[in-house]
C-alpha cells in the first residue's frame, strides 16, 4: 500500500490546499488529516461523519470529596500548584495538572482517582471524494503524536477493508513529534516550500528529518515567482540532496477564491495553474508507485 504524506517545515505554505487538490485528482484511496492540533482539510472536503470515537490519553487527578479528609498532603506535594485549597476538599486545576500521580501515591486515605483523560475525538467520514479519517484535539491537549499514529492505523484498516491501494495524508507543520509520527514508515514525503529564506530553512529541516528516517521525498516549490533567486537556491539544494522537484507553482489568487468557495483549486478552475497541479500529482503518484514496486 502506498502512503503519501504532504509536509512542510512550517504552516501556511499551501500543503492543505495541495492535499485537497490531490484528493480530487486521485481515486481508490483514503484521505487522512494528520494535523490534529489545527485540522482544516475538512473545510475543503466538507465531510459527513460516519463514526466518531473518543481519544483518551494521559491521566488527570480527580479528588473524591466523600473520602477526602482535607489534610492538605496533596497540596503540599504537588510541584505544579495544580491543587488548590477548598471546602469540603481541595480542587484540581486540569490546566495545570501534569498527571505525575504524586497526589495519588501520597494520599493517606486513597481519595484521589487517576482516570484516563479525554483529549479529543477522531472520526471516519465520507466526503465528495470518498473516505476520510480525521481528528480534533481539545484545546491545550497533548499527545498529538499518539493520535497521529492512531489515525494512520485506522486509515490503513479502512483502506484494506475497501480494497484501496493508497493513503493520502495532510501532515502536521514543523518537525516535532506529530511530524515524526506521520513520517515513520510512510512510502513518500511530499515537501511543500516557498522561495524565501525561512522557506528554505524549513525545507532543510524537514529534508534532514526525512533523511534520518530514510523516507524518500519530493519537493513542490509554491509561489515560485516570489523570488527567482531563492527558487534557484532551493532547486540547487534539492539536486545536492537527491530530492526530486515534483514541480513549481506560481502565485495565483485562484487558490484563495477556491478556498472561499469551499472547493479544491482543481475543482474550482481549469486554468494553467490547475493544469500544473494536475501534472504535479501525476509525477507524485508515479514516484510513489515506483517506490512501492522497488
Amino acid at each position: 500500500m502506498i502512503e503519501i504524506v504532504v509536509l512542510s517545515g512550517k504552516g501556511g505554505t499551501g500543503k492543505t490546499s495541495l492535499t485537497g487538490a490531490f484528493a480530487h485528482l486521485s481515486s481508490n484511496r483514503v484521505v487522512c488529516d494528520l494535523d490534529v492540533d489545527a485540522p482544516d482539510l475538512h473545510l475543503l472536503l466538507d465531510p459527513s461523519t460516519i463514526s466518531a470515537q473518543e481519544f483518551r490519553s494521559g491521566h488527570e487527578a480527580v479528588i473524591r470529596p466523600e473520602i477526602c479528609e482535607n489534610c492538605g498532603e496533596c497540596i503540599e506535594r504537588c510541584r505544579f500548584e495544580a491543587i488548590l485549597p477548598a471546602v469540603p476538599c481541595p480542587s484540581v486545576n486540569p490546566l495545570k495538572c501534569e498527571g505525575c500521580k504524586v497526589c495519588v501515591a501520597f494520599c493517606p486515605v486513597n481519595a484521589v482517582d487517576f482516570p484516563e483523560k479525554l483529549c479529543g475525538h477522531w472520526f471516519v467520514s465520507k466526503t465528495r471524494f470518498g473516505w476520510m479519517v480525521h481528528a480534533q484535539l481539545l484545546p491545550a491537549e497533548e499527545n498529538s503524536g499518539r493520535l497521529v499514529a492512531l489515525l494512520r492505523q485506522q486509515a490503513r484498516e479502512l483502506a484494506k477493508e475497501k480494497g484501496f491501494n493508497m493513503i493520502l495524508s495532510d501532515g502536521p507543520p514543523g518537525i516535532g513529534c506529530p511530524v515524526i509520527s506521520s513520517l515513520s514508515g510512510t512510502s513518500l514525503a511530499v515537501i511543500v516550500t516557498e522561495p524565501t529564506p525561512s522557506g528554505r530553512h524549513d525545507l532543510e529541516r524537514i529534508a534532514e528529518l526525512c533523511e534520518h528516517f530514510k523516507i524518500p521525498a519530493g519537493v513542490i516549490i509554491n509561489k515560485c515567482d516570489l523570488h527567482e533567486g531563492h527558487t534557484r537556491h532551493i532547486e540547487s539544494f534539492c539536486l545536492e540532496k537527491g530530492l526530486k522537484v515534483l514541480g513549481a507553482l506560481p502565485h495565483d489568487t485562484v487558490v484563495t477564491h477556491a478556498m472561499v468557495a469551499k472547493q479544491t483549486v482543481t475543482e474550482y478552475s481549469h486554468n494553467d495553474f490547475s493544469d500544473k497541479v494536475k501534472q504535479i500529482w501525476i509525477r507524485t503518484k508515479e514516484m510513489g508507485e515506483g517506490l512501492e514496486k522497488n
